[in-house]
């Protein structure tokens, strides 16, 4: 029997859990996910909420009698997001962080790089960080189930090592089980293949086993870039009990990699260097001997016009050490090589951050 270990988790959230009526934010579902919370934080382990629910908990503040517009749908959304927070709120005596995203947030490398960072602070700062989908500005975000590919890519920027997946039935079934009587619980997925994706239902369809479609997409994401996945029923408080235990309640989809093989194989085969940063004995000592982050005191020079965000290569000597995402752009870094972390802001007038590539971002070669 599978245990479930993990230490980073993203939890997705959908509005039949939040807003199960579907126009005010509920208590109902969030109890025993919230205890989860509370508990797993307790022990040491790091969580990011990612919640729907704005648009349905802004419902019932915009009086219409009609199918609903996308600018309506937007006015929901700006209204319900502080009730949505608010809801999350009073099940903690820590902060909760609201993060609003676009798909487009995370395609583009700055901003994408920009998240990394802020939802690592919020953790090192002890807050829950809740994200969702900017629903006033995103018009093809609005569609029921992209909060699980939301969720996915939160996951991939967070680095987590897992993603549960809170549905409103137990997981994935043979077939839909609300249909089919004889349909039987899949307990675990070593491939996401074709034959998978046609038991959550085609392309065209509008919904599958549970709206299963988009939670197969989600963890085809993940558990290629060596995040486990996991669907389970979030309205029973038994699966939070159950993962507490180290039970997996649900459907597990296994990671094909570990985060560690995965990060590796996407910085070293998968992106283009756009420069490098040539450093010196001491520098190359703390990379390669004690796992640290590059610090702009090492830097000896730079090569290259890359940007924030941007893959660069990291060099002693003429030899390519290793490979890392650059949290400055080579300008900026000309001012400050050699200088103490300290420093940075009096020399550039603003500090991203008091590190030049974060091991997080960072791959010995």
């Amino acid at each position: 029997m599978n245990r479930l270990n993990w230490q980073r988790a993203v939890i997705k959230v959908g509005s039949a859990l939040i807003a199960p009526n579907g126009d005010e934010c509920s208590a109902r579902f969030l109890l025993a996910l919230a205890r989860f919370i509370t508990i797993s934080r307790e022990s040491g382990k790091e969580i990011i909420l990612v919640s729907s629910g704005s648009v349905a908990a802004g419902r019932s503040k915009v009086k219409i009698r009609h199918n609903a517009s996308i600018a309506e749908k937007q006015a929901m959304a700006a209204i319900g997001q502080t009730q949505m927070m608010a809801n999350w709120q009073r099940f903690f005596d820590f902060p909760c962080a609201q993060v609003l995203l676009t798909a487009d947030d995370l395609r583009d490398r700055t901003r994408y790089v920009n998240i990394k960072n802020t939802l690592r602070e919020l953790l090192n700062h002890n807050a829950l960080p809740i994200v969702n989908e900017n629903d006033t500005v995103a018009v093809n975000e609005l569609k029921v189930g992209d909060n699980d590919n939301l969720g996915a890519y939160t996951a991939l920027v967070a680095q987590a090592d897992t993603l549960i997946i809170c549905s409103d039935i137990d997981g994935l079934y043979t077939a839909d089980p609300r249909k089919d009587p004889d349909a039987t619980l899949i307990s675990e997925v070593h491939n996401i293949d074709e034959s998978i994706y046609k038991l959550a239902g085609g392309a065209g369809t509008s919904v599958g086993t549970g709206g299963m479609r988009t939670k197969i997409e989600a963890a085809d994401k993940c558990t290629s870039s060596g995040i486990q996945t996991i669907i389970v029923n979030g309205r029973k408080g038994a699966s939070f009990d159950a993962m507490l235990n180290g039970s997996i309640p649900g459907t597990l989809f296994h990671a094909s990699n570990s985060p560690k093989k995965a990060r590796r194989l996407w910085l070293t085969h998968t992106l283009k260097t756009c420069g490098r940063i040539h450093v010196d004995e001491g520098a190359k000592a703390a990379l390669v001997d004690r796992g640290a982050s590059l610090l702009p005191s090492g830097i000896t020079s730079i090569e290259g016009n890359f940007n924030q965000g941007e893959a660069v290569e990291i060099c002693f000597e003429k030899q390519v050490i290793a490979k890392g995402l650059a949290l400055y752009n080579a300008r900026d870094l000309m001012l400050i090589k050699g200088k103490k972390s300290q420093h940075i802001a009096d020399v550039l007038g603003y500090e991203t951050t008091d590190v030049v590539v974060h091991r997080d971002d960072l791959v010995l070669l």
